[in-house]
């Protein structure tokens, strides 16, 4: 497959020109959460096929942004994992996201696909450290068969897919409501008073969950809107 390149001695074009492709970004989103096996890519990146995933992968390896991986036992599998080049990348990933939710979401469409594993790095992107001084808690999220938890420790957030050894709160919940509350549809007080999610542990931690993520104010795009001075 042959390369595009714009040929620019320009360090924003240089990025373009290793992950500018369609679908290399993504793939970048999905090893930020940790190795995956290329199975695992396909299945959460729908439409995409079989011999341009295995290009794209290629050309990260090709340019030091992935490696090849044998996953720990018990699996013992063949997965792809990023370099320390591709993992500096999730600033940028997270940057995205933020402007995303500001300027880009609106209502799911019919087509769209949703995985509440991509949470593991939407909860970063929405983070609010001030609102996490002083907490040290561990919160795992179980949306039917997808688990994964994050460990907030004074202002500072770890995401990580699967369990948690010692939760200190537990949220269950539907994928759809998990998406409602992921696009503040649905708060989370309304979600466990409807019974469409449910909590345990610790009480505390549970009520300052509700601070500790933020979402950015939807805006319009328009030929209207002024620029900041």
């Amino acid at each position: 497959m042959e390369q595009r390149a714009y040929n620019q001695y320009c360090a924003t074009a240089r990025t373009l020109d290793l992950v500018g492709d369609r679908w290399t970004l993504l793939l970048i989103r999905e090893l930020l959460t940790g190795p995956k096996r290329f199975g695992d890519l396909q299945h959460s990146l729908r439409g995409l096929g079989t011999g341009l995933l295995a290009a794209r992968l290629k050309h990260l390896e090709r340019e030091g942004l992935a490696r090849k991986v044998t996953l720990p036992p018990p699996a013992r599998t063949a997965a792809y994992a990023l370099t320390q080049a591709g993992a500096d990348l999730e600033p940028v990933v997270l940057a995205l996201a933020r402007w995303g939710l500001t300027w880009a979401m609106d209502e799911p469409r019919e087509q769209e696909a949703f995985h509440p594993g991509w949470a593991v790095l939407g909860l970063k992107a929405c983070f609010d450290p001030e609102a996490a001084v002083g907490l040290r808690a561990v919160y795992e999220f179980r949306v039917e068969e997808e688990v994964f938890h994050a460990r907030v420790h004074d202002g500072a957030i770890e995401t990580v897919h699967g369990p948690a050894q010692q939760p200190d709160v537990v949220i269950t919940s539907s994928r759809r409501a998990f998406r409602d509350l992921a696009s503040s549809r649905l708060t989370l007080a309304e979600a466990l008073d409807s019974g469409a999610a449910s909590a345990s542990g610790d009480r505390h931690a549970l009520r300052r969950l509700h601070h500790l993520f933020r979402l950015p104010r939807q805006r319009t795009r328009s030929a209207e809107s002024s620029s900041p001075s």
